[in-house]
């Protein structure tokens, strides 16, 4: 991945992130942009996402996301210098989640609870 190429997927990461945060109504749960991975030529982005709440939660934010895809899309292509603002994909994850667990059975452990 060239310097460039990074400068990009890092600032990617933080308006995603921000956009999800500040401009996209109906998110339950906490989302989380966990990486993005950008193209050689910086067309194309696929951003993953984690959502660290219950199933229904999940379900509910995955479809807000899908929708609102374009408006994200829209709201990097103003605040990005590129010459073309990349095509996004989100990619779900539930690596969020299961670190939760895994925090979960180590404090349980450590308690003496297990």
């Amino acid at each position: 991945m060239t310097l460039r190429n990074e400068r990009v997927r890092k600032e990617l990461m933080r308006d995603i992130s921000e956009i999800l945060r500040k401009e996209i109504r109906g998110l339950e749960g906490v989302v989380s942009v966990v990486d993005v991975e950008v193209s050689h030529d910086n067309s194309f982005a696929k951003v993953i996402y984690s959502v660290l709440g219950a199933e229904n939660q999940v379900e509910k934010t995955k479809e807000v996301i899908e929708r609102n895809t374009p408006k994200i899309r829209f709201e990097v292509g103003k605040r990005i210098r590129l010459r073309l603002t990349p095509e996004l994909k989100f990619v779900y994850t539930d690596s969020l989640e299961k670190g939760s667990r895994v925090s979960e059975l180590i404090d349980k452990i450590s308690r003496g609870e297990i």
